[in-house]
Parts: structure tokens; sequence; C-alpha cells
């Protein structure tokens, strides 16, 4: 497959500051995710409602508790949760958002776009993050066989 552009999907994560927001930290948080950013050097804050800790990292209750502004925010909860997530990130500004596969709502869409956010939804994080195979790189060689990359 040839290299050409980058698709907007892969350069959503050329950014310094991420936010990962997931709904438990034992079942449910995008550990992957969280993982292949920190592996790729960049600065990660987990966010979790109830607060405690992501892999001995101290997890945030909301975008607003963050320590410094984000570039941009990965939602992984239940998506009648999405919107509120949506919304915190509207209210700080933050320029961009990657609502997981299955995640969204179209209310959820609706408001990023209304305030100008830049959404990135319909395929999971993971196979643009991580490298090596697994059923992520399977997704990955369909996804760009396909153009849809």
């Amino acid at each position: 497959m040839p290299k050409g552009k980058p698709s907007r999907f892969e350069l959503f994560w050329t950014h310094s500051r991420y936010a990962v927001v997931g709904k438990d930290a034992e079942r449910s948080f995008p550990k992957l995710s969280y993982r292949a950013l920190k592996e790729l050097g960049k600065t990660v804050y987990p966010v979790l409602e109830k607060g405690g800790s992501v892999e001995g990292d101290t997890a945030f209750a909301c975008l607003a508790d963050l320590p410094e502004p984000v570039d941009a925010v990965v939602i992984e909860v239940p998506k009648e949760e999405t919107e509120g997530f949506v919304r915190q990130a509207v209210g700080l500004g933050v320029p961009r958002i990657w609502i997981h596969d299955g995640r969204h709502t179209k209310e959820a869409l609706a408001l990023a776009e209304a305030n100008g956010l830049e959404v990135l939804h319909g395929t999971c994080a993971v196979q643009y993050l991580t490298k090596g195979f697994s059923i992520h790189a399977i997704h990955r060689f369909f996804r760009k066989l396909s153009g849809n990359y």
C-alpha cells in the first residue's frame, strides 16, 4: 500500500497533550490507548468520574480538573455519557476529540460540530497507536485497503 499524505485519523495523534476518558479503571478504561500514547512520549491524563488511578497515574474526575490544557480528548465511555464529556471539552476550548467506535450519539456529534471541534469517530484508536501484529493490525490493514485509514 503506497504511503501518501497522512489522514486526519493519523494526524489526530501528532499532538503533545491528551486526556483519555474512561468509565472504570479496572474494566473499561481504554488502557491500550492510554499506554500507547505514553509510549509515544505524549503527556496523557486519565479521566475517571470516580477519580482513583490508572496504571499508577492519578485519574482526574473531570476535564476541568486537569493540571494543564490538552490538545485532544479521547472519549471511551458508554454512549449515554459521551455528550457530557463533549460538553466539558467544548467548555474548556479543547480543539479536537476522538469518540471511540460505537460510543457516539447524534447529539454528541452535533454539539461538538456546532462548537467547531474537530471530531473523529467510527473507528478504534488503537489501530493508529500500536504497531506489530494484533487484531488491531488486521483492522488497520483492511481500513488501509479500503482507503478509510
